[in-house]
């Protein structure tokens, strides 16, 4: 069942995934707006944070199940 809570982290998820797949197309077109070292910042932060989130929704979810 989704509450508030899995809600957030959800959007979380979609918001960092979102982010990685900018800093991609940034870095690929190779003059990002930021510079390289700040896209590619943003790029190694929002990965791992996007499954972070997206399994917490998922874990928050299934705890309300019941």
């Amino acid at each position: 069942m989704l509450t508030p809570k899995s809600g957030v982290f959800l959007m979380g998820a979609c918001i960092t995934g979102i982010a990685a797949v900018g800093s991609v197309f940034e870095l690929s077109y190779g003059d990002p707006e930021l510079g390289f070292t700040t896209t590619g910042i943003i790029l190694a932060a929002s990965i791992p944070l996007t499954a972070l989130l997206f399994w917490a929704a998922v874990l928050d979810a299934r705890a309300n199940l019941k």
